[in-house]
Order: C-alpha cells, then structure tokens, then sequence
C-alpha cells in the first residue's frame, strides 16, 4: 500500500464519483487563498527572509532530501538557518524544539530526519508563523527561516517559494483532492519562484523549472550508526526493503539502479513502525530510507540498514535562491 490512491492518477471511474467533492475542496482552497490575497487574513512576519519548500500535489516529493541541501547550500554561504516544520505524526502542536536524538512520535519522522542531518535548529509547530517567532527567540543569531512543506501555509509570509513535483508521477490527473492529488490548481506553480522536478525531465510548462535527483550508495547500520558499507556490499546478497514514504516505488527503483536484488514491501506514509514489519523470513538484511530509520532504531538489530541519500538539483537552483534573498534584503 502507497499514501497516493491510483485513481489519482488516471480520470477513471472513482476519481470522477469523487469529483463533487473535489469542486468543494478546489473551492474553499480558492476562497481561502483568495482572503490572503485581498488581505481579508493577515499573514505574519518571520523578522527574517523564508524560504518555503512546499508541493500542490498530495504525498511525498522529496521535499525533505531538497531541506537539507537548502540548509547546507545557506550555511556553506554565510548564512545561518534554522528549520521549522508542522511535526506530522507528532502528539503536540506548540512550538518546540526538535532535539538530535529525538523520537518520531513526539516530534514527527521528517522532523528527525532533518534534526540529525541539517546542524542547524530544527522546530516543530503547527502554527509556522509562531513556530518560526519561537525559534529565533531561541536562536537569535537565525538569519534566514527554511519551512519544510506549508505552501499553503499562507498565514506565514514568505520572501521565496519553492514547489517540488515526482518527476515520475507529475501532477497525476490534473484534479484536486480527493478525486486528485492537487492541493492547488496547477496555475499556483506560475507564481513560485522555482519548481523543482524530483527524478525527472524539467517541462517546457514551466519556465523557472530545474531539475533534482537524490544520489548516494551508503547505507548505515541501525544498530550500530558508525558502520557504513556501499551498495556493493549486498549484491549477490538476498535483501528485503521496506519503505512508508510517499513514493515507495522510486526507493526501491534506486535501490535496484544501485544493483540491489530486493523483495519490496511497501506501507503507507509516515507509517508507525513496529519491530513485527521487519520480520521477514530467513537471515537476510533489510534496507530502507532514512525516514522510516528514525522510526525503527529503537528495535533495530545488525541487520537493518538506511540508505543515505543526497539532494542534486540544478546549479541554477542557489543562484535563484541568492538573488531572491538578495531582492528581500533589500525591500526588508
């Protein structure tokens, strides 16, 4: 099972019983953006630049691998960032922050993920605005806020806005939710200032398209994180690879571009792991991304491993990114 329904993307029967709802849904989001726009609803100030990095389409993109890049990108430049994100999954919504070894139920798996990896603060809220005022009186040396998801999130202005599309499932139908995966119509993706097309070609539809792909040939052990092998390491081997993501079919085409024989098991996004979803029969190794790691550390033996994975997008990416701040430092 996947977090993204197959009617989304084919204009079949239950997508077009679904699409009264839909009509509703795509009108309430306009009304709402709309409120926004005519200042009806006030949005909030950060007190420094945002970058929001977000999607229109329901389900994962690689939003989170695009985070940590960004995160790296600014502070190998000077700056210094700090991330804050809702915390889905997570038992609280005040603003707090995401401690290095902190758990998945209490702060949401994305948010670990990030916390591990980014060396910068990481916040959880689900209220952006407050969550991002609450980190920089914690941090006041912050001087630029990444807010991983929350596009719709207008309450939080933003001085850059970037989406992320599956380059291998687009935009599914074209409808929105439920009939569709579209939050937004795709018209919202004209008035961001970089779409990001994760594992695919950019469209000529869109101008300020770039293209990503996620590289990387290490897995670490969960049992023991100081342990790390190559992907060669398990050819010829039998492996088992599980993935809750959004899009568990492009894990599992990345492990077999890296030569992997894997029998795959896919769960849901965001899926809460117990140690019985990685009991498989026979002696064999199990791999999964480092999302669902956060979650299965705790009851990990030596042969559970995370591949680690890294965000390459276009050169082109920070140089939009630079001059977008540039532009808010100056109207700031």
């Amino acid at each position: 099972m996947t977090s993204s329904p197959a009617h989304w993307q084919t204009r079949g029967p239950l997508a077009l019983l679904l699409l009264p709802v839909a009509a509703l849904f795509a009108a309430v989001a306009a009304a709402r953006r709309c409120a926004y726009r005519c200042k009806l609803l006030h949005t909030e100030q950060a007190g420094v630049p945002v970058i929001v990095i977000g999607n229109i389409t329901a389900g994962g993109t690689g939003k989170t691998p695009l985070v940590l890049w960004l995160a790296q990108f600014l502070a190998a430049r000077g700056k210094r960032p700090g991330i804050i994100s809702r915390g889905y999954g997570a038992t609280r919504g005040d603003p707090r922050a995401v401690p290095v070894n902190g758990s998945a139920a209490d702060y949401g798996d994305e948010p670990c993920l990030l916390a591990q990896r980014a060396g910068c603060p990481v916040w959880v809220g689900t209220n952006r605005a407050a969550t991002a005022r609450a980190l920089r009186a914690a941090h006041p040396d912050v001087d630029v806020i990444i807010s991983d998801d929350g596009l719709q999130h207008y309450r939080l202005a933003r001085d850059v806005e970037i989406a992320v599309i599956d380059g291998a499932r687009g935009l599914g139908n074209g409808w929105p939710l439920p009939a569709g995966p579209l939050r937004e119509p795709a018209s919202r993706l004209a008035t961001v200032d970089a779409v990001v097309i994760n594992g695919g070609d950019a469209p000529g539809a869109f101008p300020q398209a770039v293209t990503m792909q996620l590289e990387g040939d290490t897995l670490r052990n969960l049992h023991d994180p100081q342990q790390t092998v190559t992907a060669a390491y398990f050819r010829g081997r039998q492996v088992y690879a599980v993935a809750g993501i959004g899009n568990p079919s492009r894990f599992f085409a990345q492990l077999q571009r890296l030569g992997l024989d894997c029998v795959t098991r896919a769960f849901p996004d965001h899926h809460v792991y117990t140690a019985q979803d990685l009991r498989f029969a026979g002696d064999h190794h199990v791999v999964m991304t480092e999302k669902d790691a956060v979650k299965c550390a705790a009851f990990a033996t030596t042969r559970h491993w995370a591949l680690v994975v890294n965000a390459v997008p276009d050169e082109s990416l920070g140089d939009t990114i630079v001059a977008r701040l540039a532009q808010a430092r100056r109207h700031g």
